[in-house]
């Protein structure tokens, strides 16, 4: 038993909770204390949890070591573990301090991985305190998911980690990206790239990095999905807008306002609300036919469930699926890495596989391609 292989677990609880309430993200106290106020719930416990059920295949061949209480410890109970469990912390005041500690000890046991469950945030606290010395693997689970060290969901980071446990899963260097949350609040990406962090890899089940593209041929070809889609618009219809700058050349085709980076509504082509959260969208919404734009996000392909988490399960579900109209320049499709396949990750299985199959994808003026689009 002296040679079982160590799997560190560390989920930082308050990770995602400002997405549905459209905070875009959780960095800081005051942002924190906002989202709790906002009704925002944790996210990540029961995203580790869907991981862990794929680790709980070789749970006995392994030693799970995780932090106490929500930082780990009572996921992987639920989970069906009986964990080591290190460290202290206090319940449900947990900070960035305590996932860099988590690290720094299991760097020094060593453990063979370290699973978390976080974002971006997260992501750079590994980075600053485990470093390339141990690898890491990421369960998304934050708002800003820019980073390429996370697996595509919850379900395949676990199956990934059961994958390189077991030998059958190489190592290759991923990047640790962040960005501002105050300029991302107001609409303006502030990116940097930290550094690059061992991760396992198996090309299906890790989610690209961002990428860019030529600008002047995006812009172009935002135009004419632009007009197509407007052409298109029915009156008496919302439509809920998603992020990015290929939905934001819609809202500036009929003039009227678009927050970059939040989810916005119009009516009649006219702004109803801007950077709306999911109860707001939902107040708003109930009883009138709606649709949905989005695009996917840079090159990572995702649909919903990165940086769009305002456009909940239940905002989808009330929408319907036959009412997402899924736009992207002929660029971005090529660029995207998975097999050209879209992805979702919305958080709830049952939504995720009612998206799932070949969808429509409007590419230029009167222009369509067919993409598969999986959970």
């Amino acid at each position: 038993m002296a040679n079982k292989k160590k799997l560190g677990l560390i989920v930082n609880p308050i990770a995602g909770m400002g997405g549905r309430v459209g905070l875009k993200g959780t960095d800081g106290q005051e942002i924190i204390t906002r989202a709790v106020e906002l009704g925002a719930k944790p996210v990540s416990p029961g995203r580790a949890i869907e991981a862990l059920r794929e680790v709980a295949s070789i749970k006995d061949d392994i030693d799970l070591i995780t932090y106490p209480f929500d930082m780990g410890e009572d996921e992987a109970r639920k989970s069906g573990f009986h964990p080591v469990v290190i460290g202290s912390i206090v319940r449900h005041q947990t900070t960035a301090a305590d996932t860099r500690n988590a690290a720094k000890e299991m760097r020094g046991l060593p453990v063979n991985l370290i699973l978390f469950a976080g974002g971006d945030g997260t992501a750079r606290d590994l980075y600053e305190t485990a470093g390339g010395a141990v690898p890491v693997l990421g369960i998304p689970a934050g708002v800003k998911i820019h980073s390429g060290v996370f697996a595509v969901n919850p379900r395949l980071a676990g199956e990934l980690a059961v994958k390189f446990l077991q030998g059958e899963a190489s190592l290759r260097e991923a990047e640790v990206m962040d960005i501002d949350e105050d300029a991302f609040r107001q609409g303006r990406v502030s990116a940097r790239l930290y550094g690059y962090l061992q991760v396992p890899y198996e090309t299906s089940l890790v989610q690209p990095a961002k990428s860019s593209f030529a600008a002047l041929d995006e812009r172009v070809s935002q135009e004419l999905i632009a007009e197509y889609v407007v052409e298109n618009m029915e009156n008496d219809w919302y439509y809920i807008l998603g992020p990015g700058t290929t939905v934001k050349a819609v809202a500036d085709k009929i003039e009227t306002q678009k927050t970059l980076l939040g989810v916005d509504l119009i009516k009649n082509k006219k702004i109803v609300g801007l950077d709306l959260n999911e109860e707001q969208l939902l107040k708003h919404i109930e009883g009138g036919r709606t649709r949905i734009i989005v695009s996917p996000i840079g090159a990572q392909g995702f649909i919903f469930g990165r940086g769009n988490q305002q456009i909940s399960p239940n905002v989808i579900r009330k929408v319907g699926k036959d009412n997402i109209i899924i736009i992207a320049t002929k660029n971005k499709l090529t660029s995207i890495g998975q097999g050209r396949h879209l992805f979702v990750d919305t958080g709830d299985s049952e939504v995720d596989t009612i998206l799932s199959g070949y969808r429509r994808v409007i590419t230029g003026y009167r222009e369509e391609a067919v993409v598969k689009v999986q959970a």
